[in-house]
């Protein structure tokens, strides 16, 4: 009995120890994913808000510019009856009040004529607006002393610049009297003569309601700024119009953040930081509104991004105690009921399902002539709808921009009229967005939130976008939930894609962009499953295989899309066509590079032509499209080795020449450097030992140091009394 007494106390003890290790490893473990989790919540978090922030600065930025492209379009199609009013200055009255009353987005309108134009007039300018909360058109003359319009910004930029041009935001005395901005464009007569300007003045009063409505977060607030800096929407409405950003910095703690922050939003440029401001830490996501100068931000403080996963980690943390005290408890309770031992396994399955859907567009809006770019002879295209119904949901959509193909494919869930719908919309944001984007993923990621937002009949759409560059055929590309292309090299196979989700199902959701290259003679053929699953009367497919056997035979685009259909058409035989097909058909034909150039450049033993080595670097490493680093190395080298010819080749005071030629291939570049000096073999001479200062180095040796670091391969000899100095770059 006491042996067995002995034998449980000692089990116990052995227990009590297992016990406790178990419970301190328990907490460690606990603390440490508490903290790998709480550090990539923090990171997720952090980029969701990015995302937001940028994704409302981008629509907000896209409302603004269509009242600004209204209020151009305004103007430049008046531009006609202007012209043809000034034979009859007194007319000009009725261009003034067209474009007002036919443009509810411009308050006023002024034809203002060159001082003198008019001999009658020496100053003439009539104006029509649209007082505030008042519907009749008022009519005015902008000709008086008081506010002298050929003084203004409005009237004198456009005359300097011969183009368009928006003027800084200001209060219009004498004019609407309200807070707006002008858009002026030069005004030509007959003769070809500057006759003045035609403008369109809109009120920036719908500019504060939806700068300061914007809302990433309950506590984030927004602002934006002129071109000059000047304070245009802010929550603070003493300063609006009154103080510069600049001068309102100058009070804040953290001054040199909000400077470099206002020094880029002046300047143009999009991005964010983060700075202290009211002793909290704040960030700031600001980006350009393109035309019109004006820079718009959103500041969002660190404890409105971060607050709720603070509190969460706070309730974790309390959550984990609980747990350890229920640990213990348990492991007491095991051992006083002889260690009992409890097995937990949990496990979560989760299964996906693909979504194939059918059903596309066909509209006027895509192209549909073949074929699209004659005068191109390194592209070959052609594509089809045939839609299920009288209208589908189906799409594709193609244009060159840069030098680059932007194409895409897409398929509306649903069939009729709403899919059709739905894909004039997707096909106008492509282009919109497309138009200034060159990332598939930033173009999938802008269309799918805009579409999320809106998607109140939950419809979406299976997407393939892409864009290859002609110059060197690669190929940057984005898939959502679409089909994966097909590729036509040596072998057909299918492109590897992420599947991603359909446009429309889920905003801010993180797209994953890929690459690939294609070569002479290359393709890729797109489709909608339209194609695939077509039926006959037996129920059976079309299927891939029949899809692979046709596209077996190497032919022009326009005939695999005809053979294409032919085999669809003779597979279904009487059956009713179920969905949309479509097909777009892209075959990469560019011209062959050559194996090799040569660039020639002969300088006399003068130090100041110099600067014509660096124009010669400078027109090879753009036709290599080198990046600026290997440039600058390589126009480092070239200086150091034709320097020291012009500085020691030949006698002081003689004439000399230093022939240097470059041959550029495919993967390399080599340059020869020539001339009739005095024999001289650089790469015998000692190399420089930089581990020292510069009072205890010998002098000479560096130049040739520099250049062995820089090239791959340096070589010297003398041939019919010539110094040649051979150095390649591999590229």
């Amino acid at each position: 009995m006491k042996l067995k007494d002995t034998v449980n106390k000692v089990f116990l003890k052995q227990s009590a120890r297992a016990g406790l290790l178990l419970v301190i490893v328990a907490a460690l473990t606990l603390e440490a994913t508490g903290i790998v989790q709480y550090y990539f919540s923090q990171k997720g978090i952090k980029e969701e808000a990015t995302r937001r922030a940028e994704s409302q600065l981008e629509a907000t930025k896209l409302k603004i510019i269509n009242i600004i492209d209204q209020a151009e379009a305004a103007v430049r199609n008046s531009v006609w009856l202007a012209q043809w009013a000034l034979e009859v200055p007194d007319s000009l009255y009725a261009v003034s009040r067209r474009i007002v009353e036919n443009n509810p987005v411009i308050v006023g309108s002024t034809v203002a004529l060159v001082p003198g134009y008019d001999k009658k007039h020496p100053l003439f300018s009539p104006y029509c607006f649209q007082a505030p909360g008042e519907t009749g058109i008022h009519v005015s003359s902008l000709a008086t002393e008081e506010y002298n319009y050929p003084e203004q910004e409005w009237f004198t930029k456009p005359l300097e610049l011969q183009a368009g041009y928006w003027s800084e935001p200001y209060i219009d005395v004498g004019g609407g009297d309200i807070l707006m901005t002008t858009y002026s464009i030069p005004l030509r007569d007959r003769y070809g003569r500057i006759a003045g300007v035609l403008t369109a003045d809109i009120s920036l009063d719908w500019l504060t309601d939806l700068v300061g409505n914007v809302q990433v977060y309950p506590n984030a607030y927004s602002m934006m700024i002129s071109r000059s800096g000047r304070i245009m929407v802010c929550p603070a409405e003493s300063l609006v119009m009154r103080r510069t950003a600049q001068e309102v910095i100058a009070d804040m703690d953290d001054t040199a953040a909000f400077a470099g922050v206002n020094r880029s939003m002046i300047a143009g440029e999009r991005g964010n930081a983060t700075i202290r401001y009211n002793k909290d830490v704040t960030h700031i996501f600001y980006a350009p509104v393109e035309k019109t100068g004006w820079s718009m931000s959103i500041m969002v403080p660190d404890s409105e991004i971060y607050g709720n996963i603070r509190r969460m980690g706070l309730m974790v943390k309390l959550l984990q105690l609980l747990g350890l005290l229920m640990l213990i408890l348990i492991l007491r309770a095991l051992m006083m009921n002889q260690l009992k031992f409890i097995d937990l396994n949990e496990r979560k399955e989760r299964i996906e399902s693909e979504l194939h859907i059918a059903s596309g567009i066909q509209m006027s809006m895509i192209p549909k002539i073949f074929p699209p770019f004659p005068e191109r002879k390194d592209l070959d295209m052609s594509a089809t709808i045939v839609p299920a119904k009288e209208v589908g949901g189906d799409l594709y959509d193609f244009y060159i921009r840069d030098e680059k193909l932007f194409f895409c494919i897409g398929d509306v869930s649903g069939k009729g009229v709403p899919a059709s719908l739905v894909m004039a919309v997707t096909r106008s944001l492509f282009r919109t967005v497309s138009a200034h984007e060159s990332s598939p993923q930033r173009i999938l990621t802008t269309m799918n939130d805009s579409m999320a937002e809106v998607n109140e009949s939950n419809m979406f759409v299976t997407f393939f976008v892409g864009i290859l560059d002609l110059a060197n055929g690669h190929m940057r590309y984005c898939n959502a939930g679409h089909n994966a292309p097909i590729m036509l090299t040596d072998a057909k196979r299918p492109l590897p894609v992420e599947a991603n989700l359909p446009l429309g199902v889920l905003k801010g959701f993180n797209f994953k962009e890929q690459e690939t290259d294609m070569n002479y003679d290359d393709a890729i053929f797109l489709y909608t499953d339209g194609l695939t699953e077509a039926e006959n009367l037996h129920h059976e497919l079309f299927g891939e295989d029949r899809m692979y056997n046709v596209l077996s035979a190497r032919r022009p685009s326009d005939g695999q899309m005809t053979a294409m259909k032919e085999a669809v058409r003779e597979f279904v035989g009487d059956a009713p066509q179920s969905d949309d097909l479509t097909m777009l058909f892209i075959h990469y034909l560019p011209e062959a590079e050559p194996e090799e150039t040569e660039r020639h450049l002969i300088l006399h033993n003068d130090i100041q032509q110099i600067p014509q080595l660096a124009e010669f670097v400078e027109t090879i490493a753009d036709e290599k499209k080198l990046d600026q680093a290997t440039a600058l190395n390589l126009n480092l080298a070239l200086e150091e080795a034709v320097t020291n010819v012009i500085m020691y080749a030949y006698p002081e005071g003689s004439d000399g020449l230093v022939d240097i030629e470059a041959i550029i291939r495919k993967d390399s570049l080599e340059f020869i450097i020539s001339d009739n000096g005095v024999p001289f073999d650089p790469t015998k001479a000692p190399e420089a030992d930089v581990t020292l200062g510069a009072e205890e180095r010998r002098i000479g040796g560096l130049g040739i140091f520099l250049v062995r670091k820089i090239m791959d391969s340096v070589s010297y000899a003398r041939n019919d009394g010539k110094n040649i100095l051979s150095m390649t770059k591999k590229i």
